[in-house]
């Protein structure tokens, strides 16, 4: 907003909706975490895709037999049918931040509420891809197994089921952690920064 904004504003007898040079600087100084946030989230759709595509590769790479390949890909449509859900819902959001420009209290209060939203939405995102993983994990589990023979009729004791599946709840927190620290390293620190800028304008 320039001096001719500011005067206009004066000029309508609406004095609250002038935005002051120096609350402007602040308003602006959001863009700095948000430029942040914009290029993270560009990589990770990069990261993303590479690796969806490394995924639908991975029976080629493997040798797996004709059984496999088909349980494979079965799995590998539903994970692709939920990458490609959340992934669009993600890519509209970094088109939405593309264009905000940040010049008013509102389109701060609007971009900062955004990103809230989108994170939870890339956690939910992170943990509806667990269960697939863990199939992936007991999918090649069992097929090192099949690889020698009897194993698969090996009868597993009480202690080593309890063990296994231990080992899986133990996963899927280590997961659930990880998705965590990764969110609020990548982003959430950024729009930590945003709050701040917010909470300036509210003690003004």
């Amino acid at each position: 907003m320039d001096f001719s904004d500011i005067q206009n504003a004066w000029n309508n007898e609406k004095p609250e909706n002038v935005i002051l040079p120096s609350n402007l600087e602040k308003i602006q100084s959001a863009n700095t975490p948000l430029d942040k946030i914009r290029k993270n989230l560009k990589n990770e759709f990069i990261y993303q895709i590479v690796s969806i595509i490394f995924m639908g590769t991975i029976p080629l790479i493997c040798h797996f037999n004709t059984q496999m390949i088909f349980l494979y890909y079965l799995i590998y449509s539903l994970f692709l049918a939920v990458c490609v859900y959340y992934l669009v819902k993600l890519y509209f959001f970094f088109k939405r931040l593309n264009a905000t420009t940040l010049k008013t209290k509102d389109s701060l209060y609007e971009t900062y509420f955004d990103i809230r939203l989108n994170m939870e939405l890339y956690k939910t995102f992170g943990f509806s891809l667990t269960p697939f993983i863990v199939v992936y994990l007991l999918g090649f589990y069992f097929y090192g197994l099949s690889e020698k023979s009897g194993l698969l009729n090996h009868e597993f004791t009480n202690g080593q089921l309890f063990g296994f599946f231990a080992i899986i709840v133990f996963t899927v927190l280590s997961m659930g952690i990880s998705l965590e620290w990764w969110v609020q390293k990548f982003y959430g620190k950024y729009a930590k920064e945003i709050k701040k800028v917010i909470d300036e304008l509210k003690e003004e």
